[in-house]
């Protein structure tokens, strides 16, 4: 991969769940250090696009090309590939019966093979950048659903990967909740972090994103910077941006 190919490339994919096309010929790609939100109803296969790109699904066809790894060869080393990508859900998926700092340790210790003392920096440094030093210690139900959500992403960061994806990380949240997650995801921008996001969040979207795309019925259906939310050129974005979702 070079300086200037795509961090992430998604090439004529296609994915069915039986009868049901859920991507029909998707394509897109994201530059390094930009940041793309993927929109649209439920059911028009963002989430499905997002969970190819870190091959948590595998695609009927085309190509998906992420850091360098052809995602959907075969023989992909999948320990490799999510070295280099982050996802964060919308469920916060942190282990109960561990601490914060236990939560962020556990794979840069089990797959990274780095040392524990090393790892328990790594953690300090990646909770104080999402505004948490302070619950290093703490087991998430001691957390708010915001608090556990950074966390999720604190445990990300802590693998340095060089793309994040994010699936509608705040869609369980309160509105000031949401706030908190948002800003960190802000900084992660400013900080020149390569983000794929599906969200809702419309006002995010286009303070945020230097790509916008929208996915209807499987498809790419419009693409552009985020003025598209503004002047949509299609029917289907006009109506989705003006119902607010």
């Amino acid at each position: 991969m070079t300086q200037d190919s795509p961090v992430v490339s998604l090439r004529d994919v296609h994915k069915s769940f039986g009868s049901l096309k859920v991507l029909d010929g998707v394509d897109f790609s994201v530059a390094r250090g930009d940041v793309l939100v993927l929109i649209g109803r439920s059911g028009s296969g963002k989430s499905t696009a997002l969970r190819c790109i870190d091959r948590f699904e595998t695609i009927d066809s085309g190509e998906i090309h992420v850091c360098g790894h052809r995602v959907d060869a075969p023989d992909i080393d999948l320990r490799a590939l999510r070295q280099d990508v982050g996802i964060v859900f919308q469920s916060y998926n942190l282990f109960p019966h561990l601490t914060i700092e236990q939560n962020i340790t556990l794979a840069p210790v089990s797959v990274k093979r780095m040392a524990k003392a090393e790892a328990r920096e790594r953690a300090q440094a990646v909770l104080a950048q999402v505004g948490l030093a302070e619950k290093l210690h703490a087991y998430p139900e001691q957390l708010s659903g915001g608090q556990q959500q950074r966390a999720a992403i604190a445990r990300s960061l802590a693998m340095q990967p060089k793309v994040m994806l994010f699936d509608e990380v705040t869609s369980a949240l309160d509105p000031e909740l949401t706030g908190e997650v948002l800003k960190v995801i802000e900084a992660l921008a400013a900080d020149g972090m390569t983000m794929v996001m599906v969200t809702h969040e419309m006002g995010f979207a286009r303070g945020i994103a230097d790509k916008v795309v929208f996915m209807h019925a499987g498809k790419v259906h419009e693409t552009g910077t985020a003025s598209i939310l503004a002047a949509p050129a299609t029917p289907e974005l006009a109506q989705f941006v003006g119902t607010g979702f």
